[in-house]
């Protein structure tokens, strides 16, 4: 059995993207279902954005070169309405927000910014410039112009940019197949009875949990037993796939016949084992066209990896053009030391810009409750042994569905 060095994370990372193929099959969804989907084609603005000069103040329109007059008020132009020019010398309209502009007016002053107000007449101040509080044509996005481009992860914004373009439905990739897959005699599924030398299956449905929070939608398919031929057996019709996470049984105990069940039905082993703290029991592959991501057994280990990459790739996968975790930047709270050597994944809380590692840091790889209390994970490279506090660092956060690029992610000296 061929041997692997451990990867570090970030080459781990960019190996999984880079390697796993997109799923070519697509699909139209409407917008009501089109949010967290991935844009399968680019879309062209079909409509000026805004397709009318429009007031973006409620106050008054009139000439620039009527600034400091009092003008006279001849009409009020209300949003919807389609005005025609009528202004003589000396006027000016009053005009609501949204409010088409005619062509005979070039400025808005807002009506707070005015004097001598009545309803027939307006005091234009004399500091307004010409062009101010008005809303061109076209200012945003203009027709034949690329409003969104291919690959890119549906947000709310995106959806209400499309309905302004009234866009009804948009081609999407198709979501990949993903099963998750449990091994172990010692597994019990929640709505079973557990004695005190089994366990409840925490990682199966917390994979599930965090993937549908992607936007993904697994595939519980259920635990395999410790046995190599029942094993091999399940594996090989987990080809209808197009991606498959196993937790645990990937080691080489004695009673771990993933690795070598997986072998047995064809995997092309791309890596087996990243240096890192918690989860260095990972293995990516391709078994035909089906992606494999054999993650740790331990509960926190496996939950960190398959954020840290299974997450990217299934993005890959799903042909996101940015697939990669985003960060921000925060303050380290105070003085902590790591192990050098390997990369660590430290939990923390992000506060008002401040990083507070979980527990201090002093927590194992098959806890779950230091997951519960941590909103974010920060990455440090093999070289770092020790944090100072105010170190700024690069943090992760859980609920962060933007994308950006992973190699940037991994804080380093």
């Amino acid at each position: 059995m061929k041997s692997f060095e451990p990867l570090s994370l970030q080459d781990a990372c960019l190996m999984a993207v880079e390697r796993t193929a997109v799923k070519p099959e697509r699909e139209f969804v409407t917008l009501t279902d089109a949010l967290g989907r991935v844009l399968a084609n680019e879309v062209i603005t079909q409509k000026n954005l805004p397709s009318f000069d429009n007031s973006a103040m409620d106050g008054f329109a009139f000439k620039a070169q009527d600034a400091g007059k009092q003008l006279r008020v001849v009409r009020t132009i209300f949003a919807g309405d389609i005005p025609s020019p009528s202004l003589k010398e000396g006027e000016c309209y009053r005009i609501m927000t949204g409010a088409q502009l005619p062509e005979d007016v070039d400025t808005v002053v807002p009506i707070e910014m005015c004097h001598d107000v009545t309803g027939d007449s307006v005091g234009i101040p004399t500091n307004i410039v010409e062009g101010s509080n008005f809303r061109k044509k076209g200012e945003e996005a203009k027709k034949g112009d690329k409003l969104l481009d291919a690959g890119k992860i549906l947000s709310a914004a995106d959806i209400a940019l499309l309905s302004a373009q009234g866009v009804m439905a948009v081609e999407v990739t198709v979501r990949p197949k993903i099963a998750i897959v449990s091994t172990g005699n010692e597994i019990k599924e929640p709505w079973e009875l557990a004695s005190e030398d089994e366990i409840y299956n925490a990682n199966a449905f917390g994979i599930s949990a965090l993937l549908k929070s992607f936007g993904f939608e697994p595939t519980y398919i259920g635990a395999i037993p410790d046995d190599l031929e029942a094993t091999k057996h399940f594996i090989s019709k987990l080809t209808a796939f197009d991606a498959v996470i196993t937790t645990g049984g990937i080691s080489m105990g004695d009673a771990d016949f993933l690795y070598e069940a997986l072998l047995h039905n064809g995997l092309e082993v791309w890596f087996h084992g990243v240096n890192l703290k918690p989860g260095k029991g990972v293995t990516f592959g391709q078994m035909g066209n089906t992606l494999i991501m054999a993650m740790p057994g331990n509960p926190m280990a496996t939950m960190l990896t398959v954020h840290a990459l299974c997450i990217p790739a299934l993005y890959r996968l799903a042909g996101s053009s940015l697939s990669f975790h985003a960060f921000t930047y925060a303050e380290f709270s105070h003085d902590l030391k790591l192990k050098a050597g390997r990369t660590n994944l430290v939990l923390g809380n992000l506060e008002e810009g401040v990083f507070f590692p979980t527990r201090n840091n002093k927590i194992g790889s098959g806890m779950l409750t230091p997951l519960s209390e941590s909103n974010c994970v920060a990455y440090f490279d093999e070289t770092i042994s020790h944090i100072e506090r105010e170190d700024l660092i690069k943090v992760v956060m859980f609920q962060d569905r933007t994308r950006a690029h992973h190699n940037r992610t991994i804080n380093r000296r």
